[in-house]
């Protein structure tokens, strides 16, 4: 990997894991575009922690408040959900991981993402803040975002759909995405640190990798900006419009070839 293919792909992770249209599916087209090895889940656990830093800049006073009263309703909100999505991908981390080669499955999987950001603008009756929020609404999240491992179900899009189709209000449903997604994260990273260091195909990468998870950290704090400017402003559909149409066309391009 070269770094300005390290830039282009952090620059992707970055923008996509925020917008609601699925970075590890971004990722994995452009991959395939340009013949980009990036050794399965490694760069992308690496990238996906640049992101993280954007997450303690924007929510800082979230964080600051968890850590000075971790004994509050939504530390235990964050550990329910953290636990589905921790068991799903350890167990089904290999079948995912197969399905990155797959453009097929990413394109069906973007219309997933679509249709759960289109039902999810529909809502109307989300006014739930974290007090109203039950530990069953925390689970299922979850569960949800354990699935969106699969590249083309977009975290971020189906952790807040799903948040909002529970009757969250888009605030809560943002920072409880977000907040969600920091010890999953950071598990992930603890699991691969071995991998990085005694994979021997990796050594001599770290400039690359190091660049490409500065870039997506960078990009993914403009992104996190951005996606809240859209939710709290109802405009989800238009990133419903986009995914349907990127997955149209890699169903189309994978049939005819």
């Amino acid at each position: 990997m070269t770094y300005m293919e390290a830039i282009l792909l952090g620059l992707i992770q970055g923008l996509t894991e925020f917008l609601p249209v699925s970075s590890s599916g971004h990722l994995a087209i452009l991959s395939s575009v340009l013949g980009v090895e990036t050794h399965g889940l490694t760069f992308e656990v690496l990238v996906h922690f640049g992101t993280l830093v954007a997450v303690f800049v924007v929510f800082k006073d979230d964080i600051l408040n968890l850590l000075r009263n971790p004994f509050q309703k939504l530390s235990l909100l964050i550990i329910v959900g953290a636990i589905p999505t921790a068991i799903i991908g350890l167990t089904l981390e290999d079948t995912f991981e197969k399905m990155f080669a797959s453009l097929q499955i990413i394109g069906f999987a973007l219309l997933v993402t679509g249709a759960l950001l289109w039902i999810a603008e529909s809502i109307k009756n989300n006014n739930k803040g974290f007090k109203q929020m039950r530990y069953r609404d925390a689970l299922i999240v979850g569960i949800v975002q354990g699935i969106a491992i699969i590249p083309g179900i977009s975290r971020s899009g189906s952790t807040i759909a799903i948040s909002l189709i529970l009757g969250l209000d888009r605030k809560t449903a943002a920072r409880y995405s977000f907040l969600l997604a920091i010890p999953v994260i950071l598990g992930a990273t603890l699991l691969k640190t071995k991998e990085l260091i005694t994979e021997p195909t990796f050594t001599g990468l770290y400039g690359p990798y190091l660049i490409g998870t500065i870039v997506a950290g960078l990009s993914g704090y403009v992104a996190i900006r951005v996606l809240l400017k859209f939710l709290q402003e109802g405009k989800l559909k238009y990133f419903s419009v986009y995914c349907w149409l990127l997955g149209m066309g890699l169903i189309l391009l994978t049939t005819l070839n």
